[in-house]
Formats: structure tokens, C-alpha cells, sequence
């Protein structure tokens, strides 16, 4: 008996003393690389090994990062959409072959034909050459899309599906349009608006979803930062909500951990909705990319994530999900920069070293 409690405290103390270390070497790369919050976990399907908030929530301030702070995580939208999607399908309220204009068929007279055919799971997994629209370009503008959130999206959209087809032959096409349009797909389908969508799985397994910035709601909460360290004030992007199936919620990273732990089980067999077949083709079953997640081969160990990135603007996400080890490691940061993406890039090469066994 004494040498089992010996065995344990000294596994205990392993532990804990990897975490500090971990903690000292993400606040090191925090300063280096200029984030101002950091945020990470290392978690498999039914723990969290790790779960870390560091910095302070706005440059210049006392405001103290909190392990429940919510980050805008941008294309990481897309993973939440894909698998509303895939339940949908589970249910039977559209199929994977069910096309755009099956649903919109007012919108096909002044579409280029080459989008004809597409079908949700063209949409869904980036089959689509349409044109490569994010919430920097100029055109069009709130004065040529009128109407609610929804019919803003529908208009939106229709007005993508009139610009020419990409030429260039790709294995898959990183287009957020398609997404929108996936997004009108499941509203139709469902007879639900997307966020309604949302709600309703965030209900489901305990998640806080929400959109658009943090600090529109509680300015108390984390806000985006560019790349000169420019705080972003509240407001309301009306481009991003013409995005939101594509990349406008905003989540506490204990949150996000809950729908990452649900991928992780589904990959080990023990979701009530999809089979590991299922999951497994989700995630890896396309080349380049599947259903909201791509894939990743580190270089130094072999190991396949599916992997996903998310760039608002203000806030970066990612994240990378590893079936062979049964581990995932998500990762937040209040500001958008290249210094911040390889700030978090060297973190997850160090927790991937440390966790990945």
C-alpha cells in the first residue's frame, strides 16, 4: 500500500510540475510573440489534462485573463456548422445530394450555371470554385443588401452566385460563401435561422454559444486586437453576420473544449448520433479537406490531425483533433497577427511533444 501512494504522488507531482513548466513556456511565447491573452487546453475525450488563460483580456489594462473568457474563434464557425449539418442529415430533414437551388430555386435564374448541381456536401466540404469573399472586401456594401440578418444572407449569397466561377483547377475550394450557403441550406431545411441552430445544440451538450464580438455584450470580456495591438471597440460587423455560418461565433474555451470532446468520442466510437466510420470520414475522409476540418501530418512525429484555423480579424483559433492518441489541443489568442499565429504554432509543437503519447 505504501508503495502504491508513493507511486501516485509521485505521478501527481510529474504532473503538476509539467503543467507549471508548460505554463512558464506559453507566458514566455505570450510576451515574445505580443498576445496579449493566451489561452489553452490539452484535453482527451472524457478530461482536460490542461486548461490555461494567461495575459490580460485588453493591452494597456489590469483587466486579468479567466479561464472562461470568450474568444471570437472566426472559421472555426465552420466546424460547428458542418456537424449542425451532419445531424441534420441523421435526421432527415435534407440529404447530402440535396442541391442549393432545390431549396432556393428563386435564386437560380441569374446564377452562373456552373453552380447548378451543387449540393450540401459540395458546400460543406469546399467542392465549390466560388469566389473567395471575406469580410475585407469592399463589395457589395450594406446599402445593396437590405432586409433582416437572414435575408441579408440571402441576398448575399445570391449575389455571390452571380460572380464568375474560379478557373483554376484545386483539389478543394477555401471559399466562406459556401458556407453561407450551406447555412441557408440547414435554415431551410429546418425551418430554423442558424443561430436558433446553434442554440439548440449548445443546449444539447452544455455550451455557451454566442456571436460577434465578446466585448458587445460585456465589455468585461476579452477584446480582438490587430496587428499594431489596436483594440477592437464593440460593434456589430454586418459583414460578419452575412458570414455566421462561416466564422462569427464567439465561445469560452472551456465551452469549445465540450464540442471537441464530443469529436473525440465520436472518433473513438461513443456518440449517440454517428458511428467511428462516420466521424472518421468527417474528419479525414477527403482529400485536403472534409467536413469542416482539415487535415495535418506533423512533420517531426507522423502524427494526422484534423485541423482547423480560425482568423476574425481580431482573435486567432486553432485547433487540432488526433485520433491515434486520443487527444486534442485547442488554442486562443485575443489578437490577429503573424507574430501571434507562429506564437501559437511553436505552442502547439511544445504541447504536442510533451502530450502526444
Amino acid at each position: 500500500m505504501n508503495n502504491f501512494f508513493t507511486g501516485l504522488f509521485l505521478f501527481i507531482s510529474a504532473a503538476v510540475s509539467t503543467a507549471q513548466s508548460t505554463v512558464s513556456f506559453a507566458d514566455s511565447l505570450r510576451i515574445k510573440y505580443n498576445i496579449p491573452e493566451l489561452a489553452y487546453a490539452v484535453v482527451t475525450a472524457d478530461s482536460v489534462i490542461e486548461l490555461q488563460a494567461l495575459g490580460v483580456q485588453r493591452v494597456n489594462t489590469n483587466f486579468k485573463a479567466g479561464v472562461d473568457d470568450k474568444f471570437r474563434i472566426g472559421s472555426n464557425t465552420k466546424t460547428v456548422t458542418a456537424y449542425i449539418a451532419a445531424v441534420l442529415v441523421k435526421q432527415g430533414k435534407v440529404k447530402w445530394e440535396t442541391r442549393f437551388f432545390d431549396l432556393y430555386p428563386e435564386l437560380k435564374t441569374k446564377s452562373q450555371a456552373a453552380f447548378y448541381d451543387v449540393s450540401l456536401q459540395d458546400l460543406i466540404t469546399f467542392r465549390v470554385p466560388l469566389i473567395s469573399w471575406t469580410y475585407t472586401n469592399d463589395t457589395p456594401t450594406i446599402n445593396e443588401i437590405k432586409g433582416n440578418e437572414q435575408e441579408q444572407r440571402c441576398k448575399f449569397m445570391s449575389w455571390v452566385l452571380q460572380q464568375n466561377p474560379d478557373t483554376v483547377k484545386k483539389t478543394y475550394y477555401w471559399a466562406n460563401p459556401a458556407y453561407v450557403a450551406a447555412g441557408l441550406m440547414l435554415e431551410k431545411a429546418s425551418g430554423k435561422d442558424y443561430k436558433t441552430l446553434v442554440a439548440e445544440l449548445g443546449k444539447e451538450v452544455g455550451i455557451e454559444f454566442g456571436f460577434g464580438q465578446p466585448n458587445c455584450k460585456d465589455e468585461k470580456q476579452p477584446w480582438g486586437h490587430n496587428a499594431d495591438l489596436v483594440p477592437e471597440k464593440p460593434k456589430q460587423d454586418y459583414k460578419l453576420n452575412w458570414l455566421c455560418a462561416a466564422g462569427n461565433i464567439h465561445v469560452s474555451l472551456p465551452d469549445y473544449i465540450k464540442f471537441i470532446q464530443l469529436q473525440l468520442r465520436g472518433l473513438a466510437g461513443k456518440s449517440n448520433w454517428f458511428s467511428a466510420e462516420e466521424f472518421n470520414y468527417m474528419h479525414y475522409g477527403l482529400p485536403g479537406f472534409s467536413f469542416g476540418w482539415q487535415v495535418h501530418t506533423d512533420e517531426v512525429n507522423r502524427l494526422r490531425y484534423a485541423y482547423h484555423k480560425g482568423n476574425p480579424g481580431s482573435f486567432l483559433s486553432k485547433v487540432y483533433i488526433c485520433k491515434s492518441t486520443g487527444k486534442a489541443f485547442v488554442l486562443f489568442a485575443n489578437v490577429q497577427s503573424e507574430e501571434a499565429e507562429k506564437g501559437l504554432t511553436v505552442l502547439f509543437d511544445e504541447l504536442s511533444k510533451r502530450y502526444s503519447k
